[in-house]
């Protein structure tokens, strides 16, 4: 069997800078991560092949990061049930606050922890994956 990963997920190329800020609290915390950038709008079946494929190998929680209308972490949270992390990131005119409602507003059953919008975000999701993983 596999050794237990993270798995961080980014809608777009440009979320990266961002998204170094949960990879630099997972090296630091000595966590084995894996990051890849799909969406659940531009490449809907890649995503949903990523996250049964990492299901399986043993991925222990999801980072999820997207902007505006951020719908990658409640897709992969559908996919899954292994605990998801959404980081609504603040792109485009409303400053995050629309990827942040759509991060949240889950319907019951699909379960996204939400944590703050953009790069503080980032670091916090770091170190709530590792809260989850030390239970």
């Amino acid at each position: 069997m596999s050794r237990p990963f993270v798995a961080i997920l980014m809608g777009s190329d440009s979320d990266l800078p961002v998204l170094q800020s949960t990879m630099d609290v997972l090296t630091k915390l000595d966590v084995p991560f894996e990051a890849k950038i799909t969406s659940a709008h531009r490449t809907p079946a890649a995503t949903h092949e990523y996250v049964k494929d990492a299901d399986a190998r043993g991925c222990e929680v999801f980072i999820c990061a997207a902007g505006l209308a951020a719908h990658l972490a409640g897709t992969v949270a559908g996919l899954t049930l292994k605990p998801v992390i959404g980081i609504p990131l603040d792109a485009g005119p409303l400053q995050g606050m629309d990827s942040l409602l759509s991060t949240v507003q889950m319907p019951g059953g699909i379960t996204v922890a939400t944590v703050a919008v953009g790069k503080p975000g980032a670091k916090n999701a770091g170190y709530l994956e590792a809260q989850i993983i030390s239970l």
